[in-house]
């Protein structure tokens, strides 16, 4: 004998099920997706912050190279070089390098030289400019010139440009990397929103029939696939703020790469993941849906 029907008790069956067989896959290649998001926001962050603070010390500082003239020895030359500089405007610090290091700097470019003390090497001032009112080069050119040293002042200037020109490059790919990973996500999203509304379609006439929207029933799918998304995002920001955080702590103070360290405040940029996977899945299914049951009619 078949169950009695009972109007209290009966529930409607929702349009689209709470779950699916395909939910699986769809959150493992949107939180993939998002992973890879994830990390390559945070390595634009670190990446350009640590090409700021090369921009920084380059912009604070100068190297002067000192020729000595007539009887005057290098290292004497290089004295007065610094005594002249440490007493110009605008300056905070000037010293002379010691030969050594001076050797150092050459080294790399001239292979395993043993005597290089019979080369005629150039001495170097370090110069550490006023942070509040630093001076340019071309007025430590002049202050040199007044006391007849020889030498020839290096701000940096190429050195700052170049650092300018890659960071403006990463965040550029970035942008793309960005924008690349979206549009791999609506794809997804929207792959996803056909296969829901073929297999649908008698149900979508039927509510057409009784007078449903066109916006109705795709905020139905839009709904759905935002809640599946932000979930996604959220399992892939999770991932990559743990592997960030290991980074971060696996190599100790200056992060595992010390050339582009990697901050516990970039970290935070997994935050807003899981609210743009929702957000791109969401506009997605909305168009996708809406295209679709305006060709079913």
């Amino acid at each position: 004998m078949s169950e009695r029907f009972d109007p209290i008790t009966w529930r409607p069956a929702p349009f689209l099920p709470e779950r699916e067989a395909r939910d699986g896959a769809l959150i493992f290649v949107v939180a993939v997706l998002c992973f890879l998001a994830c990390l390559t926001a945070m390595g634009v962050i670190a990446a350009d912050r640590a090409a700021r603070g090369w921009t920084n010390q380059l912009t604070g500082e100068a190297t002067v190279v000192v020729r000595p003239r007539g009887g005057e020895t290098p290292d004497a030359a290089a004295a007065r070089a610094a005594e002249t500089l440490a007493g110009a405007a605008g300056v905070a610090e000037a010293r002379a390098l010691e030969p050594a290091k001076a050797y150092d700097l050459i080294r790399p470019w001239l292979g395993d030289v043993s005597n290089l003390e019979d080369l005629p090497v150039p001495r170097l001032v370090a110069v550490t400019l006023d942070p509040k009112h630093p001076t340019s080069a071309r007025r430590l050119d002049a202050a040199l010139k007044a006391q007849g040293v020889d030498a020839t002042v290096d701000d940096h200037s190429i050195w700052i440009k170049d650092i300018r020109r890659a960071g403006r490059l990463v965040r550029w790919l970035g942008a793309g990397v960005f924008a690349l990973i979206a549009a791999a996500a609506a794809a997804v999203v929207a792959f996803a929103t056909r296969a829901g509304l073929a297999g649908r379609r008698d149900v979508v006439e039927v509510l057409h029939m009784t007078g449903a929207e066109d916006g109705f029933i795709a905020r139905l799918f839009q709904l759905r696939f935002a809640r599946v998304a932000g979930l996604a995002g959220l399992i892939g920001a999770a991932a990559a703020g743990v592997l960030g955080a290991g980074l971060r702590l696996a190599g100790g103070g200056q992060g595992l790469t010390p050339a582009v360290p990697l901050a516990w405040s970039d970290i935070l940029a997994v935050i807003p993941c899981p609210l743009l996977a929702a957000l791109v899945a969401a506009v997605a299914a909305q168009v996708t849906a809406i295209r679709l049951i305006r060709d079913m009619q």
